[in-house]
């Protein structure tokens, strides 16, 4: 069964309020920082996860004390790039990389050795993604996680870890 991941694009005075839900929240770079802040330190206090995604999110997650990232960094120098952000992130940091739902990048991104990867997953082209996505996790060992682009994907469908919505 997969587990949700939720995204914040915005703030949600709800996730304050009350224990969290869920057990990992990405959170979008350009939310206020006050407002992350307060979101982390609840995520650490109830054992749960907070990523960050976005323009400077490693420097943010470093900032606030996040567990770690998702980031899009293209296929080219990925390993030295992702041995990067392991540094500036810590050795517990968590690191989850988005792929282009092609095979060939997918099977690089998966030899940088993330956490998790990432494909992004629209309404057009399902089929399609639900192909690659059961190849790979037919082959890889790297957990993979859905990030729902748009309502109405049946994200239920997919053979993922995670579902990001």
């Amino acid at each position: 069964m997969q587990k949700i991941i939720v995204k914040v694009d915005e703030v949600c005075p709800a996730l304050l309020d009350g224990k969290l839900a869920e057990q990992c929240y990405v959170v979008s770079t350009e939310v206020d920082e006050d407002y992350c802040r307060r979101l982390a330190e609840k995520t650490a206090a109830e054992d749960k996860l907070m990523l960050l995604y976005g323009e400077n999110a490693v420097v943010r997650a470093r900032t606030l004390g996040a567990d770690g990232v998702v980031l899009d960094l293209g296929a080219e120098g990925l390993k030295e790039k992702i041995a990067a952000v392991r540094r500036a992130l810590g050795k517990n940091g968590v690191v989850g990389l988005v792929t282009r739902n092609r095979r060939h990048e997918s099977m690089i991104v998966s030899e940088a050795e993330p956490d998790f990867v990432v494909f992004r997953v629209w309404k057009e082209g399902f089929d399609k993604i639900k192909e690659l996505t059961d190849w790979y996790n037919d082959f890889f060992l790297i957990q993979s996680a859905a990030w729902i682009m748009e309502e109405g994907v049946p994200a239920e469908e997919l053979r993922t870890d995670f579902v990001i919505k």
